[in-house]
């Protein structure tokens, strides 16, 4: 079963991404902050990441900055509102993210992009 690593700190959208998620049959680890999510990414074996960006503790960015050094095999799609969209954007692309979506999002889309990045 594949594992998926959700840093969310919106509970709404964290458990909306988390049911649809194990829905389609993946294994979940939900954390709520960027401190959780480092630990989280240090500790589980992941078969992909989903980051929000504007998260407490320590930023998206950072997130993907710190999986990068540690776990350069593993995706991350990373999620964001619109204003926060363009620089952010290319950053996390520059760093290596395999996908973007903006908020908010349809889950049926998210887990049609999960299902792609997992695939191949």
């Amino acid at each position: 079963m594949k594992k998926i690593l959700i840093i969310e700190d919106d509970l709404l959208i964290s458990s909306l991404v988390q049911f649809r998620l194990k829905k389609d049959g993946y294994d979940t680890v939900l954390v709520k902050d960027g401190n959780a999510g480092i630990i989280a990414i240090d500790t589980e074996t992941l078969d992909l990441i989903i980051t929000d960006v504007m998260i407490p503790f320590k930023n998206g960015i950072e997130i993907i900055h710190h999986a990068r050094k540690t776990k350069p095999e593993v995706p991350i799609i990373v999620l964001s509102s619109l204003g926060e969209e363009e620089k952010i954007v290319l950053e996390a692309f520059n760093l290596g993210v395999s996908d973007f979506i903006p908020k908010p999002f349809n889950p049926n889309e998210l887990a049609i992009r999960v299902k792609r990045i997992l695939s191949s």
